[in-house]
């Protein structure tokens, strides 16, 4: 079998790969050797922006099956049949560090899935906690950079990290997820995942209801402590991708069931906290979990530069019977997403094979800019309406309109009759056995411990005390010990 001929990228065949053409034996190098030229300027080129947050990831395509009836809620075309199967790709990822960072570290972890629906792809962009940091996007992009290395030591400082937290007193339900067990995940088979945000569903009927939705794995939850995880990190930086990939090449297909809580959408304004409110959960004894189906990942990646790095996920990719609330946190992502991946990829990132729809196909009048590839024929027009026969509207809304009333401003959040910063950190944190909590009083004592200003400390311990008192007095406890030693 005759060797395939390497060439250019024009398509030129290539003499040489193994030198460079010079003046001379030994002489210096030519700039005609438009070879050399090319595979250093692109070499120089083979990296793209990394995402700011979930920088570290790894991605398994899969199907999500269908196992109960929920057409009385929405009428998704994907979710309309038992046993209807749609493909799906996901990509798990830490939040805070860099795309070199490790993945065994006490992070939340990112569990963004695409449906690849026949009415268009359904992106669904969560975490593995059902909760985050802050409910405004406004304090998005503050949060982030007290996590992320300092501008001057380069590095990640206790000090930012809890002085942001001490300003954000919402921020202790979140805190004590990530501070507990659960902070460090074995693996990425071994965790939930969450949509976190609240979502609307909508019938055919037009009922509007608003959704929560819960991944629970099938392998069940394993988590690593701090000394376990410090130590796998010493021996592979990559363990969560490493389990991943063998995981699926051995035919060991990790799978979650999907459940989701349902509110009909006449009960948000009266329930009694805000139920938007993204530092919330909603109590299962209020709104138990309906199953839905379950989510399989069975195909690895052919390349992970293509298929991973290249992903691109936005909240604002919905389908009919699925559409926002008027949570602010998902508000602000409907656009920032998208926007980050029009930076880091460029406008024409949904034609990637990995973005592109695949059970249907994408018809619109989006032209030009860098890496076009489909601009039409010379019968396509640029514009809409037209007399062409071009793609038209539908008329038909993807969901039920959200009524709005009062007046435009900044505002703080709606308060309902029992909204509260630490109530449920303090649900949380009494649900835990001794030992959990012993464990997260440690975890949180060895952070707090290395701020440098008193105040902050005082801030961070009074929001604890806020959530339980026994949790408050423990962790005040534990500070001091460690900072008198």
């Amino acid at each position: 079998m005759s060797k395939r001929v390497l060439t250019t990228e024009s398509g030129a065949p290539v003499a040489d790969n193994q030198n460079s053409a010079t003046a001379g034996v030994g002489g210096p190098i030519l700039l005609q050797d438009q070879h050399l030229l090319e595979k250093l300027a692109r070499f120089n080129r083979e990296r793209i922006p990394e995402r700011v947050v979930h920088a570290r990831g790894s991605g398994a395509y899969g199907y999500f099956e269908v196992t109960d009836d929920v057409t009385a809620y929405t009428k998704a075309n994907f979710l309309g049949e038992v046993g209807k199967r749609t493909e799906t790709f996901i990509r798990f990822s830490t939040v805070a560090d860099s795309l070199g960072g490790a993945d065994a570290v006490r992070d939340p972890r990112g569990f963004a899935l695409k449906f690849y629906t026949e009415e268009g792809n359904y992106d669904l962009v969560g975490n593995n906690t059902p909760v985050f940091f802050i409910k405004d996007p406004i304090k998005f992009p503050d949060f982030i950079h007290s996590q992320k290395r300092d501008p001057f030591t380069g590095k990640q400082e206790a000090d930012n990290v809890w002085d942001f937290w001490a300003h954000a007193p919402e921020a202790t339900h979140q805190i004590t997820w990530l501070m507990g067990d659960r902070g460090i995940p074995a693996s990425y088979r071994h965790m939930n995942g969450y949509g976190s945000h609240t979502y609307q569903w909508t019938n055919e009927a037009g009922e509007a209801f608003f959704v929560k939705y819960h991944f629970k794995t099938n392998q069940g939850i394993r988590s690593l402590s701090a000394d376990q995880a410090a130590e796998l990190v010493g021996k592979d930086a990559n363990s969560h991708q490493t389990d991943l990939l063998q995981a699926i090449e051995r035919g060991v297909n990790p799978s979650w069931t999907l459940y989701v809580q349902v509110m009909p959408a006449a009960e948000a304004a009266e329930y009694r906290f805000n139920p938007f409110d993204l530092t919330k959960v909603w109590p299962h004894g209020d709104y138990p979990l309906q199953r839905v189906g379950r989510l399989v990942l069975d195909r690895n990646p052919e390349n992970v530069f293509a298929e991973v790095e290249q992903a691109a996920f936005s909240p604002n990719n919905f389908v009919p019977g699925i559409g926002p609330s008027p949570d602010k946190m998902l508000q602000g992502r409907l656009f920032a997403y998208a926007d980050a991946h029009r930076y880091r990829l460029g406008v024409n990132h949904t034609l990637l094979p990995v973005n592109a729809p695949k059970a249907t196909t994408a018809q619109n009048y989006g032209r030009d800019g860098f890496m076009a590839t489909r601009n039409g024929s010379r019968h396509d027009k640029n514009y809409e309406p037209n007399s062409y026969q071009g793609p038209a509207q539908t008329d038909l809304a993807l969901s039920a309109p959200l009524a709005i009333h009062g007046w435009t401003g900044t505002h703080e959040a709606p308060a309902h009759t029992k909204d509260d910063d630490f109530f449920q950190a303090g649900e949380l944190y009494r649900l835990m056995s001794e030992d959990e909590k012993k464990r997260l009083v440690a975890n949180i004592a060895g952070g707090l411990s290395q701020v440098s200003r008193e105040d902050v400390i005082e801030k961070n311990l009074a929001h604890f005390a806020a959530a339980d008192a026994d949790y408050g007095k423990r962790v005040a406890e534990a500070v001091r010990a460690l900072r008198e030693d």
